[in-house]
Order: structure tokens, then sequence, then C-alpha cells
């Protein structure tokens, strides 16, 4: 990772520096671990493993953090009122038995 990567924080869209992308970096707004799949540029919801890079180890939680190497900061991961999969999970609770 670049020492002066930037993006924004992908559950509040807050800004990020490098050092918010360690390993147990979190946004300072919302506490959110940033080093997820989600704040990562190869991230594609649809796609194998939601990961646009083929050779990347399957990350099952895309908000924890983990170790992929292949981790780049997006400042397009924000995506308000988007969350797809809180609405999925809203969706099957609805029709549990």
């Amino acid at each position: 990772m670049s020492p002066d990567a930037k993006g924004v924080c992908w559950s509040c869209g807050a800004a990020l520096e490098a050092v918010d992308y360690q390993r147990e970096g979190e946004c300072q707004r919302c506490r959110k671990q940033s080093h997820v799949c989600r704040n990562c540029r190869f991230y594609e919801p649809g796609r194998p493993s939601d990961c646009q890079e083929p050779i990347a180890e399957p990350v099952r939680d895309k908000d924890r953090a983990n170790f992929c190497d292949y981790f780049e900061p997006s400042s397009e991961t924000y995506r308000p009122g988007a969350d797809i999969d809180a609405l999925r999970a809203a969706a099957d609770s609805l029709f549990e038995t």
C-alpha cells in the first residue's frame, strides 16, 4: 500500500489517510474497521468472492479486517443507502420461520 494512500470509509464516508488502513485500523468517525474488502478498489459484489482480483484468497466477512495482500484503498467505496448485505439480511429475516 502506498504511504500516501487516501480513501473514504465504506460505512460513513469519512476521509481516511494511509495510517487508517493498518491491519487493525479503523475509521475515526464511526469506528468501523478499515482494512476490509468493502474499502478495497477490487471489491465488487456479484463477482466470484465479490472481488475483481482473480487470485486473491476468498474472504468470508467483507466488513472485518483481513490479511489480503491485494488490498488497495478506494475513494469510491461509500454508497449511502446501498448496504445490500443489510437489506438482504432484513429481507431474509422476514421469511424465517
